[in-house]
């Protein structure tokens, strides 16, 4: 190879390892808005914005809230903060009533 086939070479293993890295981040975000979803009874456009709100509010990644929510599906431990930032949020979203459910 020469030098500017090596180069070449880089770049594009830098932007293999970079789409791993946003597919990877994609799976762990979706994986914890289904978590939201369930667990707070609401659709999966409010579980993508209670993630995005959650994030603002304690200016933590979007990506790394979803690992903390993974995280805590898997061991039952939460950092309190987000804890009580995700509460709080999925209280003013949820719960939606699932359709032809009988009502509370």
């Amino acid at each position: 190879m020469g030098d500017h086939e090596s180069d070449r070479f880089l770049e594009l293993q830098e932007e293999v390892d970079q789409l791993k890295e946003a597919v990877t981040s994609h799976a762990v975000v979706d994986q914890a808005i289904g978590m939201v979803v369930a667990l707070g009874r609401v659709t999966p456009d409010q579980g993508w914005a209670v993630l995005k709100e959650v994030s603002q509010h304690t200016n933590i990644k979007l990506r790394q809230v979803a690992e903390l929510i993974l995280i805590w599906g898997r061991t039952g431990d939460m950092p309190s903060e987000i804890g009580t930032e995700l509460e709080d949020v999925l209280d003013r979203y949820g719960p939606t009533r699932i359709p032809g459910a009988p009502a509370e």
